[in-house]
C-alpha cells in the first residue's frame, strides 16, 4: 500500500507559477511510474506528466514547455513545477503511483492522493 499526500496548490494570476509536492509513504521512485493528473469541475480527468522508474519524463501537449515533473528520491517526494499558468489550468491536481503503463495521458493509477486545488485567475 502506498499513501500519497499532495500540497502546494493555491490561487495565482495568469502567468504565475506554483510548485506542487507529493510525499509518498514508501520508497516508490525506483519501481513506480509517478505522475500528475488533474480534474476540473464538469470535466473529465486529464493526464499531465509522468516520470518512470528510470527518470524519463513525458508530458501532455497542453502542459509541455510550461510544467516540469521531478523527484527527490531521498525525500520520497514528487514535484510539479508549473510556470506560465493559464486559467484553463484551474483544477484539482492529484499525484499517482502505478507499476505499469507509464504515459503522459495516464489518469488511472493504482494509488493516488487526496489532491490539491490550483486556481488561476485571468
Amino acid at each position: 500500500q502506498v499513501q500519497l499526500v499532495e500540497s502546494g496548490g493555491g490561487s495565482v494570476q495568469a502567468g504565475g507559477a506554483l510548485r506542487l509536492s507529493c510525499v509518498a509513504s514508501a520508497y516508490t521512485y525506483s519501481r513506480y511510474c509517478m505522475g500528475w493528473f488533474r480534474q476540473a469541475p464538469g470535466r473529465e480527468r486529464e493526464g499531465g506528466a509522468v516520470i518512470d522508474s528510470h527518470g524519463n519524463t513525458n508530458y501532455r501537449d497542453s502542459v509541455k514547455g510550461r510544467f516540469t515533473i521531478s523527484q527527490d528520491n531521498a525525500k520520497n517526494t514528487l514535484y510539479l513545477q508549473m510556470n506560465s499558468l493559464k486559467p484553463e489550468d484551474t483544477a484539482m491536481y492529484y499525484c499517482g503511483a502505478d507499476l505499469y503503463d507509464c504515459y503522459a495521458g495516464k489518469t488511472v493509477f493504482a494509488y493516488w492522493g487526496q489532491g490539491t486545488q490550483v486556481t488561476v485567475s485571468s
